[in-house]
């Protein structure tokens, strides 16, 4: 078990990534956390602000009671602000968001109107400071989510298959496409720590196909590798069929359909992963309580699909399931963006 203490390592580490965000001598700064935030997160964050000399401030939310028929893991959707206006106002009041909370903002129900006020948002994701370390943004990750981005918002058509069985097709005419290497400087910017995926957010009725889960291929919410194949069937954005004989797909099953909720089976987001720092191998190196597994969303080549809230087109739910995949090859329209795996092209 790693301890998490402050360590001047780390403090340089959050220095150099917070400059990355733009913040220097001035810059009002939120520091948003929650009673069940690792401490060391919000320490790590509150020091690399002061020797930068920002105007920050800290804010620790309750974690709220867990009202979910089970538990709500690795969801992007902290629920802690509970709409409270005078939170939201202070947090639309600063220049830069940066969360360390359990869940993280990115699909939280109240960030549009941070957004909209112009505040940008870090979110460091809620790893074992020394998965940050190793993940650390740089300024040479952001041409190649730059460029994937760019490739989505070009594309009209992504198709992805493997040679297990997946072949799915998923219309991104007008999608949200988006992604991060970690920060940005925009105002309402949203990065996230570990970064380097590339997403796009479906809208209604335009994924459809068979997924083919494999051996290897990632449950995030679960924070565990499959050991079997896990079929699912997608029809209008909606997995219809889950489809296997073994103990990943049993629990698949038995977790979507614990929300009895049609919007937890319905496509949140598609895309890959761009970042070479980040390792498929890394999460049978860690205890669970040390990873949100951020890193496993990014690592380079994957497909990375998920469930749940969607707020393109409309749907939002605690429900969640991030699932990246190896050895698939992605296309949008005619272009090979990934091969079997691996990237390909200006990405590779």
């Amino acid at each position: 078990m790693m301890q998490e203490i402050v360590e001047g390592k780390w403090i340089d580490s959050f220095q150099r990534v917070l400059t990355l965000n733009g913040v220097k001598n001035g810059t009002v700064v939120a520091i948003l956390a929650e009673t069940q935030s690792r401490p060391v997160m919000a320490q790590l964050a509150a020091l690399a602000c002061h020797n930068l000399k920002a105007q920050y401030a800290t804010i620790i939310l309750p974690t709220p009671a867990n009202t979910a028929p089970v538990p709500v893991k690795s969801t992007g959707c902290c629920d802690a602000i509970q709409h409270m206006p005078h939170v939201v106002e202070a947090l639309q009041a600063a220049d830069i968001v940066v969360d360390v909370t359990v869940e993280g903002l990115l699909h939280a129900e109240e960030w549009p109107a941070i957004e909209a006020a112009g505040t940008r948002l870090l979110t460091i994701c809620n790893e074992h400071p020394e998965i940050l370390e190793r993940t650390e943004p740089t300024k040479d990750l952001e041409a190649k989510v730059n460029l994937g981005i760019k490739l989505l918002r070009q594309a009209k058509i992504m198709r992805v298959t493997s040679k297990v069985g997946t072949d799915l097709t998923i219309n991104l005419t007008d999608a949200p496409c988006g992604g991060t290497p970690g920060f940005t400087t925009n105002p309402g910017g949203v990065a996230h720590w570990p970064g380097g995926i590339c997403l796009a957010f479906p809208g209604m009725h335009t994924v459809n196909g068979t997924i083919v889960m494999d051996v290897g291929d990632m449950n995030l919410t679960f924070k565990q590798y499959l050991r079997d194949q896990v079929t699912l069937i997608v029809e209008n954005d909606y997995v219809t069929d889950i489809q296997g004989d073994n103990l990943d797909a049993d629990l698949f099953r038995e977790y979507i359909a614990a929300w009895n909720d049609k919007e937890a089976y319905g496509f949140s987001h598609v895309g890959f992963g761009v970042n070479t720092a980040a390792r498929w191998e890394a999460m049978a190196l860690y205890d669970k309580g040390d990873v949100q597994a951020t890193e496993f969303r990014a690592w380079a080549g994957n497909f990375l699909f998920s469930t749940g809230s969607n707020q393109y087109a409309g749907r939002f739910t605690l429900g969640h399931f991030d699932l990246p995949m190896r050895h698939c090859t992605i296309t949008l329209d005619d272009l090979p963006v990934v091969v079997d795996g691996r990237l390909v092209g200006e990405l590779a």
